[in-house]
């Protein structure tokens, strides 16, 4: 059996588990969009883009998105063809992920600060028939990328918000003011309808596909993860590019769940947004919540802010004892890219529970805890996760690359350690992955190496995580160079700058070493790295 047909009969088997557990159905991401329209559309969403507000509401953004859908037909994009989108928490970000999907379309998000290096990998991996991105984002020229964007030949299209039309790109407003009909699109449930790219901790991004039913099972969980009253609004400032920003940035349209998303980050900003509409909840990493904990005492209204959502990395229980003191009552979650919200908290859960671990399996989902000889643990006891549920990625879009994140019997690796309390709830306690987790961001620390490795002064380079009073982890570069030769964290900076991968990936510590520590087998050893003295710091 080839690994494309085991991959098959996997992602088969437990396709019909989810049918037969009630989780799957026929419904689509498009008929939930029509009906959210309907049920949902007096609901007010708020997009605040260079700290300008624009208002809308669900039904206006549906109206928009058709608009838009056509327009993209007019482009040639048909059912089943990939769209990429690398745009902020803007309004023309919620129109277009909508209009993707009502064209029958793959959406392909893309996080705003990836640079040319990670896009080309991700438009040509994914064959994406149609890119929408910015003009530029603050100090970030969009533009200057689109020649070698268009050498891609699948790339047809190139559409450029805030841009009038040019020979080598579609403007927005020509696509969001199409006067043509939308010609219906009826896909299945099982199609994939969302690809996202995560680097994991290999060089090269992977392809996560979901289907209109995995996501919808991940929609459904959202009242067990967020408290549903009357007055609750809740503020956006993940990017629309993870697996969390998407799942906000449809939700609105799917569920009725008042939002306000902000493009960017600023604790200040953040803080004024929270008292004048009366936010109720947000979520972010433990970074968001820290920076947040800093400027509350100024702010009158912050106490409306009842509940924060903390992920994306270890959360201390110093942190939210801190939030407490000010009435904001954290809880924590885990997910991944491939199972968005395996287990979460809530904010009604007792105190050392929201405190201290991340909460027990979302319905429809499971955990197990397994030996490395793939043996359950015993209880209590630390070891690998493995998960399974309904809102699980349906494979990568290279299918070579199931062979080894699934168990025999099916359950996915996460690659990550961590025990079950006695109550049933999930606590992460270390990575397995080789990665280092920026403020939130997952960076793979092979692709740092490999930069690092085409410095023409660098013998050979590891890359580790050093801790950072605000964003948890930043990237840590230790090097072995020539005989003879100099270089500092400004040649770094400029070497990653012309490698043209995102800003957050350059090394912000250096460290110089003769040689690296290896195991027998010549393995890098990593833990022997991270007491060293870094430059920097």
């Amino acid at each position: 059996m080839t690994t494309t047909d085991s991959s098959a009969a996997r992602q088969d088997r437990l396709r019909r588990h989810w049918y037969d557990a009630g989780w799957f159905g026929s419904r689509t991401v498009v008929d939930t969009f029509r009906e959210g329209a309907r049920l949902h559309g007096e609901t007010p969403v708020v997009f605040i883009t260079d700290r300008t507000a624009v208002t809308t509401n669900v039904r206006q953004l549906h109206d928009a998105a058709q608009r838009a859908a056509a327009g993209l037909q007019g482009l040639g994009v048909r059912p089943g063809d990939v769209v990429a989108v690398q745009l902020t928490n803007r309004i023309e970000c919620a129109v277009a992920y909508q209009a993707v999907l009502l064209c029958g379309g793959v959406l392909a998000p893309i996080v705003h600060v990836y640079g040319p290096h990670e896009v080309g990998f991700i438009l040509a991996e994914s064959q994406a028939k149609a890119l929408v991105m910015p003009s530029r984002f603050r100090t970030t020229d969009y533009l200057g990328r689109i020649e070698a964007y268009l050498r891609i030949n699948t790339l047809e299209n190139v559409v450029v918000v805030d841009g009038d039309d040019d020979a080598d790109y579609v403007s927005w407003n020509h696509i969001a003011s199409a006067n043509a009909d939308l010609l219906p699109a009826n896909p299945d449930s099982d199609d994939v309808c969302v690809l996202l790219y995560t680097s994991g901790t290999t060089s090269a991004p992977k392809g996560v596909q979901h289907s209109h039913n995995s996501l919808l099972a991940e929609q459904r969980t959202l009242p067990h993860v967020i408290a549903s009253r009357s007055d609750d609004r809740q503020l956006v400032t993940f990017p629309p590019g993870h697996a969390a920003g998407v799942g906000s940035m449809l939700r609105p349209s799917l569920s009725g769940l008042r939002s306000v998303f902000l493009d960017g980050w600023d604790a200040d900003h953040a803080a004024d947004v929270i008292e004048q509409y009366a936010i109720t909840s947000t979520a972010g990493a433990p970074f968001h919540l820290d920076a947040l904990l800093g400027v509350a005492g100024k702010y009158r209204r912050i106490s409306t802010l009842r509940e924060f959502l903390v992920g994306a990395a270890g959360v201390s229980e110093e942190l939210g004892r801190r939030a407490q003191a000010v009435g904001i009552n954290s809880y924590r979650c885990y997910g991944l890219t491939e199972h968005p919200t395996v287990s979460a908290g809530r904010f009604d859960d007792p105190e050392i529970s929201r405190l201290t671990t991340d909460g027990r399996p979302l319905p429809g989902s499971a955990v197990r805890i397994i030996t490395s000889g793939g043996d359950d643990a015993p209880a209590g006891s630390q070891g690998e996760v493995v998960v399974r549920g309904p809102d699980q990625f349906i494979g990568y879009r290279d299918p070579a690359l199931d062979a080894d994140v699934f168990t025999v019997d099916d359950w996915f690796r996460t690659g990550d350690l961590g025990y079950l309390d006695p109550d049933g709830r999930l606590v992460i306690t270390d990575r397995m992955k080789d990665v280092i987790i920026r403020g939130g961001e997952t960076i793979s620390s092979a692709q740092v190496e490999d930069v690092l490795q085409a410095h023409p002064l660098v013998v050979e380079a590891a890359a580790v995580p050093v801790a950072h009073p605000r964003y948890g982890d930043v990237v840590g570069a230790v090097v072995v160079l020539q005989d003879g030769v100099t270089i500092d964290l400004a040649d770094i900076r400029a070497h990653f700058a012309a490698a043209g991968l995102a800003k957050q990936k350059t090394p912000e510590r250096l460290a110089f070493v003769e040689a690296l520590p290896r195991t027998p087998l010549g393995k890098v050893r990593k833990a022997d790295l991270r007491g060293i003295h870094f430059v920097g710091e």
